[in-house]
């Protein structure tokens, strides 16, 4: 149950984020709470691009925790028990570069985010 349960929690966390950087990219003016608040008010035209690579990122990321967990993607398997370690590097540096950030408000939000993250796909990781 708690194999499942951290999966879950780790994919609407990861929801969450897609949501928010697909926001991003289609203009919306919350610059200072992404990208250590370089970029206030609306991103350029290249960082709204590099949202959009961080969905296609982010998504890869909660298939493979979903897959290593059980839930989607049998054939997966083999290659979510190793990637799942990649997840949690991941997981591990977004921590510690949201923790450092000199935006208050993207560490305010985004830091228990992503040490939430780190907790749920070390469980999955870890879990056999």
């Amino acid at each position: 149950m708690l194999l499942f349960s951290s999966a879950i929690v780790f994919s609407a966390l990861i929801c969450i984020i897609i949501l928010f950087q697909a926001a991003l990219a289609i203009g919306m003016p919350w610059g200072e709470f992404a990208m250590g608040g370089k970029f206030p008010g609306k991103l350029p035209a290249p960082m709204r691009a590099a949202c959009l690579v961080q969905i296609a990122v982010l998504a890869f990321l909660a298939l493979i925790v979903l897959s290593k967990a059980g839930i989607i993607l049998p054939g997966w398997l083999e290659f979510a028990a190793v990637g799942i370690w990649f997840v949690v590097g991941f997981s591990v540096l977004s921590s510690i570069l949201n923790i450092i950030t000199r935006s208050v408000r993207e560490r305010r939000i985004w830091a228990p985010v992503s040490v939430m993250m780190l907790i749920t796909s070390l469980i999955v990781a870890i879990a056999v």
